[in-house]
């Protein structure tokens, strides 16, 4: 459209100089002009629908943040006014240390959330960026306010109980944070600090962390508080890897077989799945010849693992498959229903 609109006006422009002066002025104020106004109001409202559509995105994201933020600052909040502190149980990281400092002193633990945590909130600035470190921000002074002024009922004096329960409600009140694209906790913000300069991995220095958590906890409490809080910490993690990963686990599954436009069809109608084809070669043969082969790649849920295995069983029993783990998925055909 705009080509066309492009070479008529290079047309009119030559007319426009051919002419006599008369006509000239007539065909630039009449046809030119007009056109150019037409194409710069289409334009201008093009830039205005996608301006509005930026923002209805924009303001959707914050409002969804928002409510991962308060739904996490609250569930944390219960998990520990509610289990963790009437019991003198701890958990792992900052939030661990903070009730660990709130059992041996009488300060409560909204101010050792907001001491501890400084320092780390510091070095997000630097290590991450700064939306998320003013996120992070208020997340924290949001659990602190929330344990300062909200009153939360004792649910149970059972140890195991509390424990359990405890570390789940406080690791979904985290990883509904993580979400949010915040953090209640600073110790995964000195985690990624530290595995860049010691090259070593997250995971390994939050280990490290919280052994030293629990191995004070051992001396300075009692040897049968700190094994019931690390009841509460793997409860808590594993509670934070299932929100932050999703809660369904996918899997991605690629094919290889002779029968692969079969096994495409299947998919699409049978599993009400979408397919991925790449264009690949086959190598087989003592010579290592090669062969043109399509590779089919989908992702189906832990669930529908089993039907699909069955039908390219059904299909071609001599397929190569491979499966692997996927850790959540967004947009395609995943999230809808299998027919």
């Amino acid at each position: 459209m705009e080509c066309y609109l492009q070479q008529s006006n290079n047309f009119l422009y030559i007319v426009h100089k051919k002419m006599n002066p008369f006509w000239s002025q007539f065909i630039y104020h009449q046809i030119l002009r007009k056109k150019s106004v037409v194409i710069e109001k289409t334009d201008s409202n093009y830039k205005k629908a996608k301006g509005f559509r930026f923002f209805k995105l924009l303001f959707y994201r914050f409002l969804k943040d928002v409510v991962l933020l308060v739904g996490g600052i609250l569930s944390a909040a219960f998990g520990l006014k509610g289990f963790l502190l009437p019991n003198k149980f701890i958990d792992g990281g900052v939030t661990g240390i903070s009730l660990l400092m709130a059992a041996l002193t009488h300060l409560p633990i909204y101010v050792y959330i907001i001491i501890i945590n400084i320092p780390f909130i510091l070095l997000a600035f630097r290590v991450i960026n700064q939306v998320f470190a003013i996120k992070s921000t208020l997340a924290i002074a949001g659990l602190a306010i929330s344990l300062a002024l909200l009153n939360f009922p004792v649910i149970t004096n059972d140890h195991l109980l509390v424990a359990v329960f405890g570390g789940f409600f406080l690791g979904a009140g985290i990883g509904l944070s993580v979400r949010g694209g915040a953090v209640i906790d600073g110790t995964e913000i000195l985690a990624i600090f530290l595995s860049k300069k010691l090259r070593t991995t997250i995971g390994d220095i939050i280990v490290v962390i919280n052994l030293i958590i629990f191995s004070a906890a051992a001396y300075l409490l009692s040897i049968e508080a700190a094994m019931y809080s690390l009841i509460t910490y793997l409860a808590a993690s594993k509670t934070l890897d299932f929100i932050v990963e999703g809660i369904d686990e996918y899997i991605g599954v690629t094919i290889i077989s002779p029968h692969h436009e079969t096994i495409r069809q299947m998919i699409i109608h049978k599993m009400g799945r979408g397919v991925t084809v790449y264009s690949g070669k086959r190598g087989f043969g003592k010579n290592g010849e090669t062969k043109e082969v399509d590779i089919i790649y989908t992702v189906v849920t832990r669930l529908e693992l089993n039907k699909l295995n069955a039908e390219i069983e059904r299909i071609d029993s001599n397929a190569f498959v491979v499966m692997s783990s996927v850790k959540d998925t967004k947009g395609g055909m995943i999230k809808k229903r299998s027919v």
